[in-house]
């Protein structure tokens, strides 16, 4: 669960994600990444599915952030139960500082690439469910 620190980092972070020129759309990344990795219970489960399904689609398919976006608003067109993931202890040991810490350009948005990959990593034991999913629900 993200403490009140890291949340302000993490808006920090989508303040240079949003303002990136960038046409693939890492701000849509660095959202799923942070989704994931401070996943509570509590949550709707709609939120981690989608990040993970984000997560899946980029690390494993290669989609650039924008295509991920549109992935997640055809997702979202149809009403269904959204299932429930094990959360797993730890979620990846790239943190929203460490990004900050790597001055703007390359060496950031590598670092928002690393942070993608580890917190997919970190949830290796749901990675079947979300590739079901996504064989269900994206044609």
């Amino acid at each position: 669960m993200a403490t009140e620190n890291e949340q302000a980092k993490f808006d920090e972070l989508c303040f240079y994600t949003l303002a990136h020129r960038d046409p693939s759309f890492i701000h849509q990344l660095a959202v799923d990444a942070y989704a994931a990795q401070n996943a509570r219970e509590s949550e709707k489960p709609i939120r981690l599915t989608f990040a993970l399904i984000g997560l899946y689609l980029h690390m494993e398919k290669q989609y650039s952030g924008r295509d991920v976006q549109r992935a997640h608003m055809q997702l979202a067109k149809t009403r269904r139960p959204w299932p429930r993931f094990q959360l797993p202890e730890q979620r990846g040991s790239v943190r929203v500082s460490d990004i900050l810490a790597a001055p703007p350009g390359r060496e950031r948005d590598a670092s928002i690439e690393r942070w993608c990959a580890s917190v997919w990593a970190a949830w290796h034991d749901s990675h079947d469910q979300v590739r079901a999913l996504v064989g269900d629900h994206l044609r």
